[in-house]
Order: structure tokens, then sequence, then C-alpha cells
């Protein structure tokens, strides 16, 4: 066993594979250390499982409305067991070609635990290794939040409710976030009786309110109970029925379920890896990182939801190729990560997506902007299909028209955004994306509607 590197991956998920990856390809002899089971967060809990189930879930809700079509009605049934199945199949597949990357001979693989045992040296399970650099890809693991009663009554979280084969009657759900907010439109569409409670004044309190409203109403047509604004006091249990008991608008209300799924957020897999013997600055669970990926000691980097910065996968592989590039080359000039073309995509019904500055983020930054909007209602692709829930909203510079943000909840809008993507990455104006042809009918013709307005209004 080698007992020395010229860089140390410490996590072989997407940002770690990334970095080990782009490390080795400059020749650098490049170690990856992780404890197991190999696949990385995306592939077994996140991403990949989630999107899987959500897909059935997707087919059901749409059979429900086949008179809307007309067509008969279809009489379709849930079989959680089935689903679970389906997805575990399907991450077995993705699962084995990372192992196999990992496994590349260009690598050295340790399936060991690994602890700083101080800034230069890492213990390997048996073993201490020396490296040049090191990079922290630990991933995530769910926030444990201190709600008085919560651990005595139990609950699950995603990691959880993602091998769960047996479907509760009902299920409360803590949290609006897109982990939340996905995993309760799904029991809630095969059956569950979901209660959803969000600290927030709304759903996905990081985007703005008028993106959040309409899966709200959506969620509310579809028989949910939704709660926001709402502030959880405590949690009871009275045989097998979980209470839990919140606050709103002054008022004390209380809701029961068979299940809890406490999904208030995830931070960084960071316990065990001593980083206080490295010397790695953390404040409030999170190592520091900078725009170069690296802690407060240069030659640690931090990567992916290890660093906590945006906890989504492709931002996670640029994060581990920056680093690795950094950590190889300490001779060049560093590369650093750019947050203006930061997007997310949240896989509800109707699905949210959102690129660059929100409105909050440009009233906090007091950045001047412009802002129009069109709803799916007033489209006729989105009429046709009968998808009339949300709308776009685009965000630009009030004297050039350049784009800032664009915003979309409405369906397909995860593949929509990437047009935007595309415009903002060459920097394009709300003229140019008006004047880009765009065929009828499609959903994508929404895009020029808001494009057109704006471009009308720069001075």
């Amino acid at each position: 066993m080698k007992t020395s590197h010229d860089l140390i991956v410490i996590g072989g998920g997407s940002a770690g594979y990334a970095a080990a990856r782009t490390a080795q390809e400059t020749g650098a002899d490049v170690a990856i250390v992780d404890q197991g089971p190999l696949g990385g967060l995306c592939i077994l809990r996140g991403c990949m499982p989630t999107k899987a189930i959500l897909r059935s879930s997707e087919v059901i809700a749409l059979t429900r409305r086949a008179v809307e079509f007309g067509l008969a009605p279809a009489q379709t049934k849930a079989d959680l067991a089935a689903i679970i199945a389906r997805k575990d199949r399907l991450v077995r597949e993705f699962a084995e070609d990372r192992i196999k990357a990992l496994h590349d001979p260009r690598f050295t693989l340790y399936e060991e635990r690994a602890t700083f045992r101080s800034s230069e040296e890492l213990q390997v399970g048996r073993h201490v290794m020396k490296a040049k650099a090191f990079i922290i890809a630990t991933g995530s693991v769910p926030s444990r939040i201190p709600i008085p009663g919560l651990e005595e009554t139990g609950y699950l979280t995603s990691d959880d409710l993602l091998e769960l084969k047996v479907q509760p009657a009902s299920l409360l759900v803590f949290g609006g976030g897109p982990v939340a907010t996905e995993l309760a439109q799904f029991y809630q569409r095969i059956g569950t009786a979901v209660t959803l409670i969000q600290r927030a004044q709304h759903l996905h309190s990081h985007l703005d309110e008028d993106m959040a409203r309409p899966l709200e109403a959506r969620f509310r047509e579809e028989g949910m109970a939704v709660y926001t604004g709402a502030q959880l006091q405590r949690c009871t249990k009275q045989g097998p029925t979980k209470t839990v008991h919140f606050m709103l608008e002054g008022r004390e209300k209380t809701a029961s379920g068979e299940l809890i799924l406490q999904a208030l957020g995830r931070r960084p897999n960071i316990d065990g890896l001593n980083l206080e013997a490295a010397q790695v600055k953390v404040r409030n669970g999170r190592p520091l990182v900078n725009a170069e990926m690296r802690t407060s000691q240069p030659h640690i980097f931090a990567v992916g939801d290890a660093a906590d910065v945006h906890n989504v996968v492709h931002e996670a592989i640029l994060q581990g190729e920056i680093a690795a590039y950094n950590a190889v080359h300490p001779l060049r000039p560093p590369r650093r990560l750019d947050d203006r073309l930061t997007c997310e995509v949240v896989f509800t019904d109707p699905q949210v997506a959102t690129v660059g500055l929100t409105e909050k983020a440009c009233q906090r930054r007091d950045i001047p902007y412009l802002v129009a909007s069109h709803p799916f209602s007033d489209h006729g692709k989105a009429l046709c299909l009968g998808e009339t829930h949300g709308q776009v909203k685009l965000l630009c510079r009030p004297k050039t028209g350049e784009l800032l943000g664009a915003h979309l909840v409405g369906p397909e809008a995860g593949e929509l955004i990437h047009e935007l993507i595309a415009v903002m990455y060459y920097h394009g104006t709300v003229e140019d994306l008006f004047r880009i042809p765009h065929y009828h009918p499609t959903l994508a013709e929404i895009l020029t509607y808001p494009a057109e307005a704006l471009a009308a209004q720069l001075g």
C-alpha cells in the first residue's frame, strides 16, 4: 500500500470523481478514499432515485385526468413496492457505471474511512497517508433539527423514505424545499394523505414568492394540506399516530399522520473527518471555502455538498474540476467559481427552474433591474397540453437589456430553462431572446413574450 500521493480525494461521488479525473488527466498520482457504499449521493440517495419514483407518480396523475382529454376513465393504483423495485434496478445500473469508473487503474481506490491526523496526514483505515493536496468531497446528510418531542415520536429522512416499501395512509412533511416538495407530491399522488408544513411564508423560500404560489395551488388542488408561515412547536405520539403542534397566524393547530418526513435541509457530511486536527475552519457546520474552493488551509479543498455552496450536481462537478486544477497547478493562475449562471430545477408538477438573480437578490444587492412575466394560462401550447399552472419571468439590466435572471414555474420548466442559460452564457439580451426564431406551437414560444415586453421598456 502506497503511503503518499500527489492528491487524495475523500469521497467518490459526482464532485469527488470529477476532481480525481481532472487531476489524473494532468498526470498526477491520484487516490480516492471512499468508505462506501460506492456511487455517491446523487446516484444512491438523491437525483436519480427521486426522479425514478417521481416518474411513477407523474404517470398515475396523468391517467387520473383521462376524462379531461376525452378518454374513458382509467383505474390505476400505485404499488409502492413495485415503484421502489424499479428505482432500485435503475440505481444499481447507474451505480455500476460509477463503481467501474472508480476502480479504473488510473486511480488508487481505498475503500476505507478517512480521518485527518494533521493538515498533512490522513488516517486511511489502519494506514497513515500523505499528499501534496486534499479534496473533501464527502457529500451531505440530513440535518437534525431540535423540535421538542421529535426524536421520541420518531421520523424518517428522505434517505429512509426512498427505501420504504409499504405505503403509509398519511404522511406529515416538515419543510418546503426541493426534497420536501418532490416527495410530498409523490406520496400525495400515489394515494397517501399528505400534510406539508413550512416555516417560511411560501414554498422554496430562497426563490421569489411568485415562483411558489402556482405550485402551492397545484398541491392543494391535488388534495394536499399545505401550511406556510407555520412555526413547529412540538411532536407527540399516541399509539401509531404521530401529531405535530404548530403555530399559524397566532393560533396553535395540530396535524396527525402515520409517518413524519423531516425534510428541513441537509448539512455537509464532515463528522469524523477531524477537521480540527487539519486546522480547517468550520462555521455553522460547513468548511469555509473561497471561489477557488480552498479551505482555510490552501492545500485542502472542499467541493460539492461538503462545501455547501450550490448543492446541485452540475455545480458539484464544476467545483471538483476547479479544485483539482488548482490543487495540481499551484504555480498557475487559479481557476475560480463563477456563480453568475447558478441554476436549479425542482421536479415537482409544475416544475420550477431558475437561473441567475432573483428579484430578492437584486433588491438585497441593490442591483437595478427590469422585470416582466407571462402566464402559461395564456399560452396556446400549454392550453393544448392542459398544463396552465405557472409563468415565466425574466429580469434584465435597464439600459442594455442583458439578462440577469430567468425563472419558470410550469410545464417542462427544467428543459426550457436551458435556452435561457445559453442566452445568459453569452451575455445575451432580451432583444436577442425575442429575435431568436421559436417554432409554433411550442412551449418555448412563451419565453419571447416577456422578452418582447422588456425590449419595449429599454431606454
